[in-house]
């Protein structure tokens, strides 16, 4: 039986992350961008499409609403509860199921879906050799010729957190930034909640090749926010939908640029089996 994080598991019912694509910009930019970059690579519904670590359901509603069959798994109790929730308040397009679960030890069988999304687990498991495990699951339960996306947190998101939140005068923050750079491994070693939980940050190559060693046939990898993330000027920009649909433009016309994919807080890989 693999262990989940204590570290994760008590951010997670401590914060509330079925807000989180919702109550700001970011989060908005973010749900909008992962939407239409799924939509432009699953396979038309109803497809039976997994979403592993789909948290209290954003996305798995999303897709039963497009008459998709969406299991969603999620190892916190909180987010299995919220998705609940979330299902039965759209009762004509309901998620199919939703349980606690485990990205490296899937109860699907073999073949079971045609699409998976890992859009959480692969930054919560630190050690290669388990965001390997997460992958080949997702192999595993796909159909031949199925497609996967999977999340990411650029190497440098703290980094630029960093000045973008104008924290040179923490020096818990510059200690945290400086370990994240160095190792890729994210460690929050205060109460604060702001400063996340235990996490893996890729660089965007790392990211493609992890998907590429598990046995997929890699795609794309893809700036989610791109730049935006660190600018006030988009809070503006999102609020008018005529600048908010130039703002998606700019970012869709970056999305795989080499050279600034890593300014992405998330980045998606996607491939195929």
């Amino acid at each position: 039986m693999h262990q989940f994080s204590d570290e994760i598991l008590s951010f997670y019912r401590q914060t509330q992350e079925s807000q989180r694509l919702t109550n700001d910009v970011r989060g908005q930019i973010e749900f909008a961008r992962t939407q239409e970059i799924i939509t432009r690579y699953l396979p038309d519904p109803p497809a039976v499409v997994l979403d592993i670590g789909g948290g209290s359901g954003p996305y798995a509603c999303w897709l039963a609403k497009s008459g998709y069959e969406v299991h969603l798994v999620d190892p916190v109790d909180l987010h299995v509860e919220q998705a609940k929730e979330a299902s039965n308040q759209q009762p004509e397009h309901p998620i199919a199921s939703i349980s606690l679960g485990d990205a490296r030890a899937l109860r699907f069988s073999a073949m079971f879906a045609d699409a998976v999304l890992l859009l959480g687990p692969l930054y919560h498991l630190i050690d290669k050799s388990e965001r390997l495990l997460a992958l080949r699951e997702a192999s595993r339960v796909l159909q031949n010729g199925g497609v996967m996306v999977a999340a990411g947190i650029s190497r440098f998101a703290s980094l630029l957190d960093f000045f973008c939140k104008d924290r040179l005068g923490n020096s818990v923050s510059r200690d945290i930034v400086q370990h994240d750079l160095e190792t890729g491994y994210h460690r929050n070693p205060t109460e604060n909640l702001e400063f996340f939980t235990d996490a893996y940050l890729h660089r965007p190559d790392e990211l493609r090749s992890e998907v590429v060693e598990a046995g997929f046939q890699h795609q794309a990898t893809l700036a989610v926010q791109g730049p935006t993330w660190l600018f006030k000027s988009v809070e503006r920009y999102w609020m008018d939908p005529d600048q908010r649909a130039v703002v998606l433009d700019f970012i869709r016309k970056v999305e795989a640029e080499p050279s600034i994919l890593g300014m992405s807080s998330h980045m998606l890989a996607i491939g195929t089996k």
